[in-house]
């Protein structure tokens, strides 16, 4: 079978009629800049969406330590490509790691969530595919009452510890299971470009989550809406688009950037480096310019948030870095992806 590939100006309308939708942040979640970097994050249908085998991400966010206990925030992902037999078709088993800790009271959560993506093939030059991915694990959250203090602990001079802090906090340590569903078509359009547009379901199971005596606080879905393209300049650069809707309840993110692509030293079987540099944005709260190195199978990348929002005041426009390494590669094995899968190429 072989499917008709959209033009490039169905392909820009998509990306701006995606980008329209911005709508302000009201909410503080895990979430990064280099949203590239995440894509497990974002959906688990975007997994297996690169060019390899295998892929090794880790990301490190440091933010708001300008001004206040802010956020740590680190992410590690593995995904791994398999061929289904002898047919077009293939699947990636990924898995993520992601870590979180901030305020005061150091308020910890740590996920460890593993995934499956499955890829169908919907052309007979293996150009197009549409891929189903489901991820599920073990989510735990805690807080540290040692460094909690509160005005029931004030005696008209000064805090007493002996005191009690007056917070009926029933379960300080908790854990919890989470699931995630996407969905993603990735296609090659024009001369050697790429496209994909996907859509994810979090917390399928509305788990509930309260370090209160209230177990019915359940945390709300979260539907996030993803879109992407990398196109030719010429034989030895490119541009790459990438734009992600969240929408969590009455609270919205809409985060995109673009990023240009310079091929440097080429040799016969590619270029020795690939020279990144653009900006992302998150709508309303961030401008975060981005430098990325890629030397062959490595990938190095920095970024920095700078505020835009109301607390630009307080954080002097500074809300944070992020670092970024990537590790990717075909396997010296005979059933590798390696000339086998044209699509995706991200």
């Amino acid at each position: 079978m072989t499917t008709k590939k959209p033009g490039m100006k169905w392909m820009a309308l998509c990306m701006v009629s995606f980008l329209h939708l911005s709508i302000p942040t009201k909410a503080q979640d895990i979430h990064f800049s280099q949203l590239f970097e995440t894509p497990l994050l974002r959906n688990p249908a975007l997994a297996g969406l690169f060019e390899g085998d295998i892929r090794i991400q880790g990301v490190y966010r440091d933010q708001w330590n300008s001004f206040v206990n802010g956020y740590r925030t680190g992410s590690f992902n593995v995904e791994y490509k398999m061929p289904v037999g002898q047919t077009d078709n293939y699947y990636t088993i990924a898995g993520q790691v992601l870590y979180d800790k901030a305020g005061s009271a150091g308020l910890t959560q740590t996920h460890l969530l593993p995934a499956i993506n499955y890829h169908k093939s919907l052309s007979s030059d293996r150009s197009s595919y549409l891929s189903v991915g489901f991820m599920a694990g073990l989510v735990q959250k805690r807080i540290d009452l040692t460094k909690v203090t509160t005005d029931m602990q004030y005696n008209g001079t000064r805090v007493d510890p002996r005191n009690l802090p007056g917070e009926n906090l029933a379960n300080v340590n908790q854990s919890y299971f989470d699931g995630s569903v996407g969905v993603s078509y990735n296609t090659e359009y024009g001369d050697n470009n790429t496209f994909f547009l996907g859509g994810a379901y979090h917390h399928v199971n509305r788990p509930k989550s309260s370090f209160y005596r209230n177990a019915n606080v359940e945390i709300k879905p979260k539907y996030v809406f993803s879109i992407g393209t990398k196109m030719n300049i010429n034989d030895q650069s490119y541009l790459t688009i990438q734009a992600d809707q969240s929408m969590q309840g009455s609270f919205k993110e809409t985060l995109g950037g673009i990023l240009y692509s310079l091929k440097l030293a080429e040799t016969y079987e590619g270029p020795l480096y690939v020279l990144h540099v653009g900006t992302m944005l998150r709508w309303k709260d961030a401008i975060a310019p981005v430098v990325k190195l890629d030397k062959e199978k490595l990938s190095f990348a920095f970024s920095y948030d700078v505020n835009i929002s109301t607390l630009k005041t307080a954080s002097i426009g500074r809300g944070g870095s992020e670092l970024s390494i990537v590790y990717r590669s075909f396997l010296d094995r005979p059933n590798s992806t390696k000339g086998v899968l044209l699509c995706p190429r991200f």
